[in-house]
């Protein structure tokens, strides 16, 4: 046992020992070498002025009290959803060269969003650490071979490397940082990190995943989800399994500002209550007043974005981002005027569909009833590589009386089907000529089908039981990320499978209007020009 108390942050660096027996009995301490403060340095950017270089200042590395909380809840595998600028990267930078340093044969890796990232983190990070060891401790462990990805140890054979992506040899220290980001901006890149480098940590080894939260969807949000779900049973996590750390903004004593500066509304203080009754933890005037002034000068009242990079509860964290999605702000608007919920069949009204049939092997259909101006929602149908009479049979199950059967303008394309070619439209015209099938008219582009779908929005009402999948698909449906540009396109992403949702839904809102809702009359299929949207 370490005759120093490790429970807590310490503000100066502990006394360097004087005798040869002292630095031994320290440095054969892993937690006196990670927090006395002695041993490693780090670099502390501060404001550039007059469009110069920032200054730097060396600090000794000092654990503040999330970073100790941390280590000591430390497990094999770990996952932490985190506000920002905790320094949970800087801290991994240290206990990665710590491992190479003074364990042999280690292979250590630090996993970054991009290649300049990376590179960064290895220069400002851990070659600044090693660089600032105590000159007789970096003679002893000189460099066998240096460069801008890796650092390998001649005195035990370690080496310390740095990557987008890993895969391999065994690794015994990982760290991936902003899994979040990495999932969201290169989906591909964050399955090669999950089946080619997680994989490749022993049991024996360390492997931590940190990110502020992107959204619902992707590697991250899967692993952190299920993680919290083992959190709040009370399941402690075993081997092979990840464990949930969760760091909010109100624990970092540094986030405070002075009340005067700010103007905290009555609607604001009551979330801070409500908040401390969620959390259990008080919440000072000015960590209010830093909360509130850091939501309008840094996110420009942007409370979603708040949400994301400085939660105060992990559902915060998963508040879903409007950023590069289509319809977020319809869906919200809905649930807050009561649009989504229990929305019944009712017998005696028809029952229309609206369909996407596109050239992939994707297939959503929405079950919908006109009741007076609104359009009720009651199923959601989809799936992939089946055949027409899949969705055919699982309709006609339902022993519902079906007026107008929407569909695509690709509905009349040939196209190669289960045996023969032919247009989709003449195969279910086959399976069911008693039904009265349409093909919506395509409008002059993608962009406009859109802006109609959001306009009629308002209309539609959502069983949220039936339309589950569906609703869930709407939510997510966004644009293309460009990754040379860094930003988001005006162009739909079909590669995620939340696509088929919406392009029948805007079915509906291009192809059918109230005043035609007991499809009496059967519209004569049209093969309309223009571009395909």
């Amino acid at each position: 046992m370490s005759r120093w108390d490790w429970t807590k942050p310490r503000s100066e660096p502990l006394p360097a020992p004087k005798t040869p027996q002292e630095w031994a009995r320290c440095l054969a301490d892993p937690w006196w070498r990670i927090c006395s403060g002695v041993l490693y340095k780090i670099m502390i950017k501060g404001e550039a002025t007059d469009g110069g270089e920032p200054p730097v200042t060396i600090s000794p590395f000092l654990p503040n009290i999330n970073q100790i909380r941390f280590l000591h809840s430390l497990h094999n595998l770990n996952v932490i959803l985190k506000a920002r600028q905790l320094g949970f990267t800087t801290q991994a930078s240290i206990l990665a060269l710590d491992r190479a340093l003074w364990v042999p044969n280690q292979r250590c890796g630090i996993i970054a969003q991009d290649l300049d990232v990376a590179a960064e983190i290895l220069r400002d990070k851990v070659k600044f650490a090693y660089a600032h060891l105590p000159e007789p401790l970096r003679l002893r462990m000189p460099l066998a071979r240096e460069s801008a990805k890796e650092l390998l140890f001649g005195h035990n054979n370690s080496a310390l490397r740095v990557a987008t992506t890993m895969r391999g040899s065994t690794i015994h220290f990982l760290h991936i940082s902003e899994m979040g980001k990495i999932a969201k901006k290169t989906p591909e890149k964050a399955r090669e990190i999950v089946t080619g480098a997680l994989p490749a940590v022993p049991a024996s080894g360390i492997a931590t995943i940190e990110s502020t939260a992107e959204g619902q969807e992707g590697e991250f949000f899967e692993i952190a989800t299920r993680a919290e779900k083992m959190a709040k049973a009370r399941i402690e996590a075993g081997p092979g399994q990840f464990r949930f750390h969760f760091f909010p903004w109100y624990l970092d004593p540094g986030y405070v500002a002075d009340p005067q500066h700010a103007r905290i509304s009555l609607k604001q203080h009551a979330y801070f209550d409500k908040l401390e009754v969620e959390t259990g933890h008080q919440l000072s005037m000015p960590q209010r007043a830093w909360y509130v002034l850091t939501l309008e000068n840094r996110f420009s009242g942007d409370q979603q974005k708040m949400f994301q990079e400085m939660p105060s509860t992990p559902a915060e964290c998963w508040a879903r981002s409007t950023e590069g999605t289509y319809l977020t702000v319809q869906l919200d608007a809905a649930r807050a005027a009561g649009r989504i919920g229990n929305v019944p069949y009712l017998p005696g009204l028809p029952v229309h569909t609206c369909w996407d049939i596109g050239a992939g092997d994707g297939t959503g259909i929405w079950c919908f009833q006109q009741v007076g101006l609104a359009t009720h929602f009651i199923r959601y149908i989809e799936d992939w590589g089946k055949g027409y009479s899949h969705y055919v049979n699982q309709l006609g199950a339902t022993g519902w009386v079906f007026g107008r059967m929407l569909l695509p303008h690709d509905a009349m394309q040939q196209r190669q089907l289960a045996d023969k070619i032919g247009a989709p439209l003449d195969m279910l015209m086959e399976l069911r000529p008693d039904w009265k099938w349409e093909v919506v008219p395509r409008v002059h582009d993608f962009q406009a089908g859109i802006e109609i779908l959001r306009t009629r929005f308002p209309e539609a009402w959502f069983d949220e039981a039936g339309c589950k999948e569906g609703l869930e698909h709407l939510a997510l449906y966004k644009k293309k990320f460009n990754t040379r540009l860094g930003a988001f396109i005006d162009e739909p992403e079909k590669q995620d499978g939340h696509s088929e949702a919406p392009d029948a839904l805007r079915q509906w809102a291009q192809g059918f209007q109230p005043s035609h809702a007991t499809g009496e009359r059967r519209k004569k299929p049209r093969r309309a020009g223009g571009m395909t949207a």
